[in-house]
């Protein structure tokens, strides 16, 4: 059974979201040369690149059965598919921002018949009617930061990752619309009529992510300093214990650390006894 996953064709989450597929060994055959259409090394598995912001509606109308996109943009779309996980990349707010020296500080300063340029118009006015403000909204295509100083607009509502581009512009954030990153979503009928083939590459995704900031820490040491390297590296669920057949007194332990604190790990690991480790990258988690 044929699968079609859309991905973004260009922009901040195209590379990481190739990357990730290639990572879960779903691999593009030719990444050098990103057609519409691509095959990838599952033979029932293709990939449609195209824009982010087409990617909710092509999913929720079943031309792709996955995609690869933004909180912000599924909200935008009011796109009816299902979620299934938080890739943990692309996080970005979606603010209301207005001149350093304007008068206005909250939303609460916020004047009915106000105007907003935004290219988010269906859920910066759908926040603002909840908060009881009515608003005039300006849809722009880009460029959003400079509309309140040629006159195009009080307020802009714009995605933000640090908050720097907008001070650069000399513009103060008053409120949050919205805390965006990158999903994995499906085509709610697919996600029933292909949920084996769905969930089998959710777990080759979510094993990627998993596997994020961990190593693995493998070493050898006498039976007698067992118990004080368990202590020192517990592991998800404890470290993994087997007998050297070379030397009965020996065994080697392995467990999977967080990278932060290897460092730390392996000195306290020595110090104990330990001897010949090993720390070693991780590709999946399952």
């Amino acid at each position: 059974m044929q699968l079609k996953i859309a991905l973004p064709s260009k922009g901040r989450i195209s590379d990481p979201a190739v990357k990730l597929l290639e990572k879960a060994g779903i691999g593009i055959k030719d990444t050098a040369n990103r057609k519409l259409f691509s095959e990838t090394y599952d033979e029932d598995t293709s990939v449609m690149f195209t824009r982010a912001a087409d990617i909710p509606e092509f999913v929720a109308d079943g031309a792709a059965d996955l995609g690869i996109t933004g909180l912000d943009l599924i909200e935008e779309k009011e796109a009816d598919v299902e979620i299934l996980e938080d890739l943990n990349f692309g996080s970005a707010k979606l603010v209301l921002a207005v001149p350093e020296d304007s008068r206005i500080n909250n939303i609460l300063d916020i004047d009915d018949g106000s105007i907003v340029a935004t290219e988010f118009p269906n859920l910066t006015k759908k926040y603002l009617e909840n908060k009881g403000i009515n608003v005039k909204i300006v849809e722009l295509s880009g460029s959003t930061e400079i509309a309140p100083f040629i006159g195009v607009a009080d307020i802009v509502a714009d995605l933000t990752s640090t908050g720097t581009t907008l001070k650069m512009n000399h513009l103060k954030i008053i409120d949050t619309v919205l805390e965006s990153s990158i999903k994995l979503i499906a085509n709610k009928k697919s996600f029933k009529d292909k949920n084996e083939k769905i969930e089998a590459i959710r777990t080759g995704i979510k094993g990627v992510l998993d596997a994020e900031g961990k190593k693995l820490v493998m070493m050898n040491v006498n039976k007698e300093h067992l118990e004080d390297v368990k202590k020192a590296m517990p592991g998800l669920t404890g470290p993994t214990v087997s007998q050297v057949v070379s030397n009965e007194d020996v065994v080697a332990v392995q467990a999977v650390v967080d990278e932060r604190e290897v460092f730390n790990t392996v000195n306290r690991l020595k110090k104990i006894g330990a001897k010949d480790i090993l720390v070693v990258p991780i590709e999946r988690i399952i």
